[in-house]
């Protein structure tokens, strides 16, 4: 059974920072590429980023690009997102996701996700 818990969300002031954390079990980690995506309520899915197999290619959304760190350690079987700069647009709950992909109506699609960690940004 595929499992991914996450952590490391919280309140924290603009311009402040987080780490979240991503465990997960149950599949072949290290051979998946992976993404965090964020949800507000009432909207959808927004894709932030996502690290493939080995981290050695990330790819980040316009709106953190420069600001949000993924990165991921396969001993570990865990996965990291890094947010700085953060700002009270940021505000949503966090997801680490596989199979993560654009559906042929523009959503968000996924394989799989943890139950989310929520991210407040205020002051």
């Amino acid at each position: 059974e595929v499992q991914l818990v996450e952590s490391g969300g919280g309140l924290v002031q603009p311009g402040g920072s987080l780490s979240l954390s991503c465990s997960a079990s149950g599949f072949p980690f290290s051979s998946y590429t992976m993404s965090w995506v964020r949800q507000v309520p009432g909207k959808g899915l927004e894709w932030v980023s996502s690290i493939n197999a080995p981290g050695t290619v990330t790819n980040d959304a316009d709106s953190v690009k420069g600001r949000f760190t993924i990165s991921r350690d396969n001993a570990k079987n865990t996965l990291y997102l890094q947010l700085n700069s953060l700002k009270t647009e940021d505000t949503a709950m966090y997801y680490c996701a596989d199979g993560v992909r654009k559906a042929v109506d523009g959503t968000i699609v996924y394989d799989n996700r943890g139950q989310g960690t929520q991210v407040t940004v205020s002051s």
